[in-house]
């Protein structure tokens, strides 16, 4: 007889990860938008129609921080705008209807985006490109946190962050081969290239169910059998799985009436659990990335730092293998020391010595090569270990019955957090300003210092916990350097996460042995 299926592997949870690896596409988007719209300031056929002409710029053509404030920030305050109005969405809509709306708005946005010679017409389209941005990355993890196993949960969302790093790559390396083009071709080609995932997603999310969840929060219990029927290949499995989320939202229910955001504030748990998941996704904005990816092409091109666009492309492509190379190691080794508190801390250094060697030899090709050396750095620090986890455990931690409300608002005030780097950064990086150039590193270094040690205190390591475990660890209201160690009580543990925690497998050791009972006792009380 063949072997009974664990549903285990990779293979065996294809479907789950097909449908999951679809959603993660949503911030090619965002990705993209970046990668394009740092590289179009400093592209004469655009600052030609939204910019002015200056024969003190290297290219001819300037574009005044105010114009540059607006059009690089509007698209994340849109973001921060939609993402924190999900928690209300996600009441009454599920998580494939609100991605299907944001297929729909950025496909609008762009159309007035590419018509439009108009200043406000721009302001108007970025802002709206936010708003579907800001929908793509909270709904589109929401799907993913809430369908995929817990071992592969990290690994998927290290797919999403990989979307990012190649929608900002083809961005900039578009925009490298459409500079030189005379007139509006050069910005209304790299423009067009938006329509494509958008379309793609909004046919192949046919063909994939709801967040099992979501589903099982509305009382469609029936509809989330199906839809863990269809992911899970260990069919087994789906009716305990069910039990098991159904058991945690009844948990849930029993601490509160009701799912809104007051809930969030009055109960203690939840209130740690927001303010933690706010705190990790906000270390993307306080690593200064924003500065880096919005401004990348213009800050190589003010700086005088050899080819910008091809300096861009080549510190994209970076960061893209570095993506890959993350994700094949994510599920496997833990997330909050060994990722996020190096990766902030080589981004910290790194932007130190970019301003350090600037301050001391200015615009010298020494100092371009320090510079550009710096920033590989960066984005190896940056993509290998910041982007990813940061999103990772803003997802993990809130509560299920206000997971949308949680995500939301983390994800809204990182969106804030980025608006206010790339509102502001031209002050500092403008010629026309302050002129600051590589020297703005001395505003991010201390904020990456800072935030390491936010990281050692109060972030808790989850590595390949399941939605329901992480619910009972904070529920028993332990400190956060003793959730990697702790063991379960209720029917959440399994063999392989055991194994990934150090310890024996059930038979050997947990239910049956004292010491490990005794254990964690411990840990709750």
């Amino acid at each position: 007889m063949p072997e009974a299926s664990t549903g285990t592997t990779l293979r065996e949870n294809w479907k789950c990860i097909a449908a999951c690896t679809l959603v993660s596409m949503s911030p090619f988007q965002y990705g993209i938008d970046f990668g394009l719209i740092g590289g179009l300031q400093a592209m004469p056929g655009f600052l030609a129609v939204f910019g002015h002409r200056d024969p003190n710029s290297p290219i001819g053509y300037n574009i005044s921080p105010g114009r540059q404030q607006l059009i690089s920030s509007l698209m994340t305050l849109g973001a921060f705008i939609s993402s924190s109005s999900a928690g209300i969405l996600a009441t009454w809509m599920g998580r494939r209807p609100c991605l299907w709306m944001a297929c729909l708005l950025c496909c609008v946005s762009n159309i007035v985006m590419m018509t439009t010679t108009n200043l406000h017409g721009i302001y108007a389209g970025r802002f709206l490109i936010g708003v579907a941005n800001g929908w793509f990355m909270t709904f589109a993890q929401l799907y993913i946190q809430e369908s995929s196993p817990a071992r592969y949960r990290g690994l998927l969302i290290a797919v999403f962050q990989f979307w990012t790093s190649i929608g900002t790559l083809i961005g900039t390396v578009v925009d490298n081969f459409t500079a030189p083009i005379s007139g509006k071709e050069s910005y209304l080609i790299p423009l067009g290239i938006i329509y494509i995932v958008p379309a793609f997603m909004s046919v192949g999310m046919i063909f994939i169910p709801e967040s099992p969840r979501w589903l099982l929060y509305q009382d469609k219990e029936d509809e989330a059998r199906k839809s863990l029927l269809w992911m899970r290949p260990n069919k087994a499995g789906v009716e305990p799985e069910i039990a098991d989320i159904q058991s945690a939202i009844l948990a849930e229910k029993e601490l509160a009436s009701s799912a809104s955001f007051i809930d969030i504030i009055k109960n203690p748990t939840d209130r740690r659990r927001m303010l933690l998941a706010v705190g990790a996704v906000s270390t993307q904005a306080a690593s200064g990335a924003m500065f880096m990816i919005a401004y990348g092409t213009y800050f190589f091109e003010m700086a005088h730092v050899g080819n910008a666009f091809q300096n861009t492309c080549i510190l994209t492509a970076v960061g893209v293998v570095v993506i890959i190379i993350n994700s094949c190691v994510i599920s496997r080794y833990g997330r909050r020391r060994v990722f996020l508190m190096v990766g902030m801390s080589i981004c910290g250094v790194s932007q130190f010595i970019v301003a350090a060697v600037y301050h001391v030899h200015p615009g010298t090709i020494s100092t371009g090569k320090v510079i550009v050396a710096m920033s590989v750095i960066y984005i190896c620090g940056y993509n290998g270990m910041v982007a990813t986890y940061a999103w990772l455990a803003g997802g993990e931690i809130p509560s299920q019955r206000l997971r949308s409300y949680t995500f939301g608002i983390a994800a809204a005030v990182g969106f804030a957090g980025a608006w206010l780097a790339t509102f502001t950064a031209p002050y500092f990086i403008n010629p026309d300003s302050l002129n600051w150039g590589p020297e703005y590193g001395w505003i991010w270094g201390p904020s990456c210092l800072l935030t390491v040690a936010w990281i050692y205190f109060f972030l808790p390591e989850i590595k390949n916990r399941t939605l329901e475990e992480i619910d009972e660890m904070f529920e028993a209201k332990l400190a956060a350097r003793k959730f990697r160690k702790y063991v379960c009580t209720g029917r959440h543990i399994t063999d392989d996460k055991l194994e990934g925690l150090g310890r024996k497998s059930t038979e050997e050791n947990v239910w049956g042995n004292e010491k490990a009972v005794a254990e964690a006792a411990v840990y709750i009380e």
